[in-house]
């Protein structure tokens, strides 16, 4: 991992973001973009390419506001040592966190959940669920404060088919910066119920594919998946959940639109998303 991509709206949630990816990146040894999507009038956007603007007295006068904010924000004790970029751009805004996340070739996106008001909710419920649906790279969800961001137990919850194989790999990775070990979670539920032995058994040959040593194989009942995911992280209080996506489908066959958003926009513990 060597470039963290941070969307901003200047809010206490976005602030939150930041000092985690501050946190992953002084372990990594990354550097990070911070990106913030400037709600301008229109008059002031050239309509030829949507991320560049009129270089207007009101243009002007928007960037310098948005240059002083950022120079106060990179200020912050928690950035200290790290290498840090920052981007402007006019765009709607999961748009323009995928957008940015392409061009700058980032390894993760880091991001809070809730964004500032009347900025077209940059960070707000459905555009965060927007970018870790469209997003090619792991999604990192922050809901609310962490004082020191540390990873010892982290849920990867799935239904443990064989495309679930190249993002677990993402997993184990990511596991690894923090020396966290990985739960292994299949929720059963009464409309989609089988057999306990039948689940270990598919969670066994999973796992058996990798060089993993910490680790644990859990199946939990539950009447949904959501809720399952939800309790089990509390019952042994985990640090992290982890969960695939599916592309524009949303979350692969094991999860539905509505879990993507109670996960990713509900949870208090943060939630890291990868592609399928």
């Amino acid at each position: 991992m060597k470039k963290i991509l941070v969307p901003i709206d200047f809010s206490n949630e976005a602030q939150y973001a930041a000092k985690v990816a501050a946190k992953i990146a002084k372990l990594t040894g990354s550097e990070i973009f911070l990106l913030h999507m400037l709600d301008l009038p229109s008059n002031t956007i050239d309509p030829a390419e949507m991320g560049n603007f009129y270089e207007g007295p009101q243009t002007v006068f928007f960037m310098k506001g948005i240059h002083k904010r950022f120079e106060e924000f990179k200020k912050l004790p928690f950035f200290k040592g790290i290498k840090l970029n920052e981007t402007v751009r006019f765009h709607k805004a999961f748009e323009g966190v995928i957008e940015e996340s392409k061009n700058n070739k980032a390894d993760l996106i880091v991001m809070g959940s809730q964004g500032a008001t009347g900025l077209k909710e940059m960070l707000v419920g459905s555009n965060t669920e927007k970018v870790v649906r469209h997003s090619d790279i792991p999604v990192l969800v922050i809901k609310q404060e962490i004082k020191d961001f540390k990873i010892k137990d982290l849920i990867f919850a799935s239904n443990f088919s064989d495309e679930a194989l190249a993002s677990f790999k993402h997993v184990i990775d990511f596991a690894n910066i923090f020396g966290a070990k990985i739960h292994l979670l299949f929720i059963n539920t009464i409309h989609n119920f089988e057999p306990t032995k039948v689940s270990l058994d598919r969670l066994k040959h999973f796992v058996a594919q990798f060089k993993i040593k910490d680790y644990t194989l859990n199946v939990y009942n539950d009447t949904t998946i959501e809720e399952g995911i939800l309790n089990f992280g509390r019952e042994i209080n985990a640090d992290i959940i982890a969960i695939n996506t599916h592309g524009r489908s949303g979350l692969s066959q094991l999860f539905s639109e509505s879990i993507s958003k109670e996960l990713a926009n509900h949870a208090i513990r943060p939630v890291i998303t990868f592609k399928i």
